[in-house]
């Protein structure tokens, strides 16, 4: 399928630019559905896009419940606030999970190349206890506290891909709001936006 740049996709850059000095401007809010139909929300880094195409790509381990619930419904919604510029993105789409047993070559290398982008302290994390459960006493002594720089990715360690259809675009500075939609056309992407009241 070919791959068009989103219109929408520069006024993100522009975005994360204008707030780079800004350590929590690469900090995004990552919404799923829960099995129990109720929605479940949680904060996490964005490590840019996937090659050339419009996919944010965003590291998580898979033994966290956000990995059960894409596979109940793997369609999720992104919200990002810029506090500098007063700009929000809202970014719904459908979740590509790629762990260690995912059968396409192409995406176990996404994966290990998203792994070695990843800061060495960042990788210690997918050794830790299974997120979620119980602790059970002093669990810090479990952990590593240093893994082989030149290893491949753990078996905990997940990429996700989100592919945007939907772009809800805000600039509270210029009272500005644009909607952006996807439609596949065939096997083309093509997106159209809309300027809506904010």
């Amino acid at each position: 399928m070919g791959t068009v740049t989103a219109p929408w996709k520069q006024l993100l850059l522009n975005a994360l630019q204008s707030n780079s000095h800004l350590r929590h401007s690469s900090y995004l809010q990552f919404a799923t559905i829960g099995s129990n139909g109720r929605p479940a929300n949680r904060t996490v880094v964005f490590r840019g896009f996937a090659d050339t195409s419009n996919k944010i790509q965003i590291n998580t381990d898979c033994r966290s419940h956000k990995i059960e619930d894409l596979k109940q419904c793997p369609f999720a919604e992104i919200c990002w606030y810029f506090t500098d510029s007063w700009e929000q993105f809202r970014i719904n789409g459908k979740v590509d999970v790629i762990d260690g047993s995912n059968p396409d070559p192409m995406k176990l290398q996404q994966r290990e190349k998203a792994w070695f982008a990843s800061s060495p302290k960042s990788r210690l994390q997918y050794l830790g206890p299974t997120p979620g459960l119980p602790s059970l006493g002093d669990q810090s002594s479990e952990v590593p506290t240093s893994l082989d720089p030149s290893a491949g990715p753990v078996s905990a360690y997940c990429l996700l891909l989100l592919d945007p259809d939907q772009v809800d675009y805000v600039n509270l500075k210029s009272n500005e709001r644009l909607a952006f939609s996807r439609k596949n056309i065939n096997e083309e992407s093509c997106w159209s936006s809309d300027r809506v009241n904010p």
